[in-house]
C-alpha cells in the first residue's frame, strides 16, 4: 500500500519516506505564533514575567513548587496543565512527598506522545503548544522546555514562540549562571522592553517566582521591579547548550512574555 504526499501530510502517526511526521512539524510551527516567555536560572529562585493584562492565563501553578508558562494553543496547554496537576497530587497522596520537576515534565511529555492512539478524537492530533516549566525540588531549582514532539530539555537558556531568535540572542549576551534574583528580573524586563511595542507597566506585566514555593507578584511588587535601575553584570563568555543539566529558559508568546528565574 502506498501513500500520497497528502496522506503523509494528514496522518498524525504515519512517517513519510524521509522519516518525517508532518503533523508534529506543523504543531511545532504553531508555537512560534504564541506569546513571549523568558526563563532564567539563578542560584536560588525562579521568576516569571508575562505581558498583557490577561497574561495570567499564560502562566499557571502546577503544584506549590512548580509553575509553567506556555506558547501556542492555550486550550491545549490547559489540558496539559490539568494533567500535570493530577499527576503531582496523585504522587503526593501516594508517596507523601512532592513530585520532582523532571518527573512532572516527563509525565506531561508522556501525554503529548499519545496523539494518534486509538480512536479518541481528543488525541487525534499533536498538542500545538510548548511549555516552559520551572520548579524547585530536592535537586534544587530547575527549568525545562517541552515541544509538541514530546521532547524535553533542561537547559541554561532557551526561547520559544514569536521572537524567540531575538530573545535567544539577548540572553546569550546578558545571561550569567551566577545571576541573582534581582539581576535576572532586570534582564527579563530589559528583553521584554525590546520585544514589546507598548511601555512595560504593572498593568501589562505579571511576575511569578518559585523560591521554593510558587508566588505571583502583587502589582506593587511588579512596579518595584520595573522601577529598579537597569544595571546588569556582563558575562565573559557563555555558550547556550539546550542539553545541559542546568538551564536558563526563555520563550516568546503572542503579546505575552513570561520569565522564570531560579
Amino acid at each position: 500500500m502506498f501513500f500520497t504526499r497528502t496522506e503523509y501530510d494528514r496522518g498524525v502517526n504515519t512517517f513519510s519516506p524521509e522519516g518525517r511526521l508532518f503533523q508534529v512539524e506543523y504543531a511545532i510551527e504553531a508555537i512560534k505564533l504564541g506569546s513571549t516567555a523568558i526563563g532564567l536560572k539563578t542560584k536560588k529562585r525562579i521568576t516569571s514575567p508575562l505581558l498583557e493584562p490577561s497574561s495570567v492565563e499564560k502562566i499557571k501553578e502546577i503544584d506549590e513548587h512548580i509553575g509553567c508558562a506556555m506558547s501556542g494553543l492555550i486550550a491545549d496547554a490547559r489540558t496539559l496543565v490539568e494533567h500535570a496537576r493530577v499527576e503531582t497530587q496523585n504522587h503526593r497522596f501516594s508517596y507523601g512527598e512532592p513530585m520532582t520537576v523532571e518527573s512532572t515534565t516527563q509525565a506531561l511529555c508522556d501525554l503529548v506522545l499519545r496523539f494518534g492512539e486509538g480512536d479518541e478524537e481528543s488525541m487525534s492530533r499533536p498538542f500545538g503548544v510548548s511549555l516552559l516549566i520551572a520548579g524547585s525540588d530536592e535537586n534544587g531549582p530547575s527549568l525545562y522546555y517541552t515541544d509538541p514532539s514530546g521532547t524535553f530539555w533542561q537547559c541554561n537558556a532557551k526561547a520559544i514562540g514569536s521572537g524567540s531568535e531575538g530573545a535567544d540572542s539577548s540572553l546569550q549576551e546578558q545571561y550569567n549562571k551566577d545571576l541573582t534574583l534581582q539581576e535576572a528580573e532586570t534582564i527579563a524586563l530589559s528583553i521584554l522592553k525590546q520585544v514589546m511595542e507598548e511601555k512595560v507597566t504593572p498593568n501589562n506585566v505579571d511576575i511569578a517566582r518559585v523560591a521554593p514555593t510558587y508566588h505571583l507578584y502583587t502589582p506593587s511588587e511588579v512596579e518595584a521591579v520595573i522601577n529598579r535601575p537597569m544595571s546588569i553584570r556582563r558575562k565573559s563568555s557563555l555558550k547556550i547548550l539546550p542539553w545541559l543539566q542546568r538551564c536558563f529558559f526563555s520563550s516568546l508568546h503572542c503579546k505575552c512574555t513570561s520569565l522564570f528565574v531560579c
